[in-house]
Protein backbone atom coordinates (compact mmCIF):
# COMPACT_ATOMS: atom_id res chain seq x y z
CA UNK A 1 0.00 0.00 0.00
CA UNK A 2 2.13 2.97 -1.27
CA UNK A 3 -0.26 5.88 -0.03
CA UNK A 4 0.16 4.15 3.65
CA UNK A 5 3.77 3.60 3.96
CA UNK A 6 4.49 6.78 2.55
CA UNK A 7 1.94 8.06 5.27
CA UNK A 8 4.34 6.84 7.37
CA UNK A 9 7.50 8.52 6.22
CA UNK A 10 6.08 11.89 5.09
CA UNK A 11 4.52 11.79 8.91
CA UNK A 12 7.99 11.20 10.48
CA UNK A 13 9.00 14.52 8.12
CA UNK A 14 6.34 16.81 9.65
CA UNK A 15 8.13 18.82 12.32
CA UNK A 16 10.94 19.68 9.26
CA UNK A 17 8.68 22.41 7.99
CA UNK A 18 5.63 23.29 6.23
CA UNK A 19 6.38 21.66 2.54
CA UNK A 20 6.57 18.27 4.38
CA UNK A 21 2.88 19.00 5.77
CA UNK A 22 1.64 19.73 2.90
CA UNK A 23 2.65 16.55 1.60
CA UNK A 24 0.92 14.43 4.37
CA UNK A 25 -1.75 16.52 4.03
CA UNK A 26 -2.44 15.69 -0.11
CA UNK A 27 -2.39 11.99 1.32
CA UNK A 28 -5.78 12.68 2.73
CA UNK A 29 -9.21 13.56 1.67
CA UNK A 30 -11.02 16.91 2.38
CA UNK A 31 -13.65 14.90 4.41
CA UNK A 32 -11.24 12.66 6.30
CA UNK A 33 -12.29 10.67 9.60
CA UNK A 34 -9.17 10.51 12.08
CA UNK A 35 -9.49 8.84 15.14
CA UNK A 36 -6.35 8.91 17.95
CA UNK A 37 -6.74 7.24 20.69
CA UNK A 38 -10.06 7.27 21.20
CA UNK A 39 -10.43 11.15 20.20
CA UNK A 40 -12.62 11.64 16.80
CA UNK A 41 -11.72 14.43 14.56
CA UNK A 42 -13.83 15.11 11.33
CA UNK A 43 -12.33 16.80 8.29
CA UNK A 44 -8.58 17.81 6.92
CA UNK A 45 -8.67 20.42 9.12
CA UNK A 46 -9.06 18.31 12.07
CA UNK A 47 -6.06 16.37 11.29
CA UNK A 48 -4.37 19.53 11.18
CA UNK A 49 -5.04 20.33 14.53
CA UNK A 50 -3.94 16.99 15.73
CA UNK A 51 -0.44 17.21 13.72
CA UNK A 52 0.11 20.64 14.90
CA UNK A 53 -0.55 20.26 18.60
CA UNK A 54 1.77 16.49 18.18
CA UNK A 55 4.80 18.70 16.74
CA UNK A 56 3.88 21.82 19.11
CA UNK A 57 5.77 18.88 21.75
CA UNK A 58 7.97 16.70 19.47
CA UNK A 59 11.42 17.53 18.38
CA UNK A 60 11.87 14.24 16.14
CA UNK A 61 9.83 11.45 15.24
CA UNK A 62 10.46 7.61 13.61
CA UNK A 63 8.44 5.05 12.35
CA UNK A 64 9.00 1.30 11.81
CA UNK A 65 5.77 -0.70 10.40
CA UNK A 66 4.60 -4.18 9.65
CA UNK A 67 3.39 -4.16 5.78
CA UNK A 68 -0.23 -3.23 5.39
CA UNK A 69 -2.94 -6.12 5.41
CA UNK A 70 -6.57 -5.85 4.18
CA UNK A 71 -9.10 -6.64 6.29
CA UNK A 72 -12.43 -8.43 5.41
CA UNK A 73 -14.40 -4.84 5.99
CA UNK A 74 -12.40 -3.52 3.34
CA UNK A 75 -10.31 -1.72 5.86
CA UNK A 76 -6.16 -1.51 5.99
CA UNK A 77 -4.42 -2.41 9.24
CA UNK A 78 -0.65 -2.83 10.48
CA UNK A 79 1.17 -2.59 13.50
CA UNK A 80 3.87 -0.05 14.23
CA UNK A 81 6.29 1.03 16.38
CA UNK A 82 7.65 4.27 17.13
CA UNK A 83 10.67 6.42 19.08
CA UNK A 84 10.00 9.90 19.67
CA UNK A 85 11.60 12.88 20.98
CA UNK A 86 9.73 15.90 22.86
CA UNK A 87 10.47 19.39 22.79
CA UNK A 88 11.64 19.16 26.15
CA UNK A 89 14.37 16.37 25.59
CA UNK A 90 12.45 13.65 27.11
CA UNK A 91 12.04 10.46 24.30
CA UNK A 92 10.03 7.45 24.55
CA UNK A 93 8.66 4.76 22.88
CA UNK A 94 5.39 3.04 22.20
CA UNK A 95 3.06 0.47 19.79
CA UNK A 96 0.06 0.09 18.63
CA UNK A 97 -2.05 -0.25 15.51
CA UNK A 98 -3.04 1.87 12.61
CA UNK A 99 -6.43 1.11 10.46
CA UNK A 100 -6.79 2.99 7.23
CA UNK A 101 -9.45 3.03 4.48
CA UNK A 102 -8.80 4.49 1.13
CA UNK A 103 -11.69 6.02 -1.69
CA UNK A 104 -11.63 5.24 -5.28
CA UNK A 105 -8.58 8.13 -5.76
CA UNK A 106 -6.42 6.64 -3.54
CA UNK A 107 -6.72 9.29 -0.63
CA UNK A 108 -6.90 8.06 3.10
CA UNK A 109 -10.86 8.81 4.21
CA UNK A 110 -10.37 7.02 7.33
CA UNK A 111 -7.42 6.59 9.62
CA UNK A 112 -7.28 5.26 13.19
CA UNK A 113 -3.94 5.13 15.74
CA UNK A 114 -4.83 2.45 18.58
CA UNK A 115 -2.32 2.77 20.96
CA UNK A 116 -1.11 -0.54 22.97
CA UNK A 117 -0.78 1.72 26.16
CA UNK A 118 -3.46 4.38 25.51
CA UNK A 119 -2.10 6.97 28.56
CA UNK A 120 1.72 7.14 27.07
CA UNK A 121 1.23 9.89 24.76
CA UNK A 122 -1.16 11.83 26.03
CA UNK A 123 2.06 13.85 27.11
CA UNK A 124 0.74 16.58 24.94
Amino acid sequence: MDVLDTYFRRYDEVGRGEEQLEELLALFSEDVKVVINGDNKSGIQGFTQILEKFFHVHEEIKHMWDGWIKREDGKYETNWAVCGKLSDGRVYTAEGIDIAELDDQGKIVYFENVRKNPELLKIY
